[in-house]
């Protein structure tokens, strides 16, 4: 009896630790600091696959603000264009970060109490960019604040 107990406790163990569920959804985020600029869209759909794109800019430290509101609708437009082509892939989710399969560098961090999805974006190598990303239920022409 005690074998049987001790074998749906292990079961039940095994179950309570199964993958977990990626959130669903949709996100959009914009960064513009230290002369880089990106603008980011994601998706995650219900079996968990990831679609993910960020166009980017950088070496920006001396564009004028009349060329850097240009560079914002460029990058809008280019995340646009690119959505298209983005396809979507299996990531490893542990509950709080997604990584690729078998990979150990976070590509997202979602934080479940808080309802925040961030993108963690690595440009080269520079240090990873953390874009915190904010959910929408579709995607807008602009992504940038006030846009």
């Amino acid at each position: 009896m005690r074998a049987i107990v001790l074998a749906v406790l292990v079961a039940m163990s095994l179950a309570a630790c199964s993958r977990a569920h990626a959130p669903v959804g949709r996100w959009e985020g914009t960064y513009d600091a230290n002369g880089t600029m990106v603008a980011a869209r994601l998706e995650i759909d219900s079996s968990g696959m990831v679609r993910a794109s960020a166009p980017d800019a950088s070496s920006l430290n001396t564009v004028s603000a009349e060329d850097r509101a240009a560079l914002r609708t460029r990058l809008a437009g280019d995340l646009a264009a690119a959505w298209a082509d983005a396809e979507p892939k299996p990531m490893d989710f542990d509950g709080r970060e997604f990584h690729k399969p078998g990979g150990i560098a976070r590509q997202m961090i979602w934080d479940a109490d808080k309802k925040q999805m961030t993108l963690v974006l690595y440009l080269g190598t520079d240090p990873a960019i953390y874009i915190p990303m904010r959910q929408v239920s579709d995607f807008s022409d602009n992504p940038w604040p006030g846009g």
